[in-house]
């Protein structure tokens, strides 16, 4: 099952102002791990639980949730969580 991958606004954003290296990884990281298995990533706790968390760089982070009854999963950030 392959998953299908969609973008919230902020995440659209976020993904404009990557490097052109981070943007190459972030693509990879989307086709061969989040669409192929989308629970390999970090479940996270407190107020973002639900959502998963797969790093980027050391830095930032792709945070995403996941609907399974219709094979997808939302990009919600793709930049850094330490102080914007």
């Amino acid at each position: 099952m392959i998953y299908e991958i969609r973008f919230s606004r902020q995440a659209v954003k976020d993904i404009h102002q990557l490097t052109p290296k981070l943007k190459k990884k972030l693509m990879e990281i989307l086709r061969n791990r989040l669409a192929v298995d989308p629970y390999s990533g970090k479940a996270l706790v407190g107020d973002l639980k639900g959502f998963y968390s797969v790093r980027l760089s050391y830095q930032d982070r792709v945070v995403y949730s996941i609907e399974d009854q219709k094979l997808i999963v939302y990009i919600v950030r793709a930049k850094t969580h330490y102080g914007d």
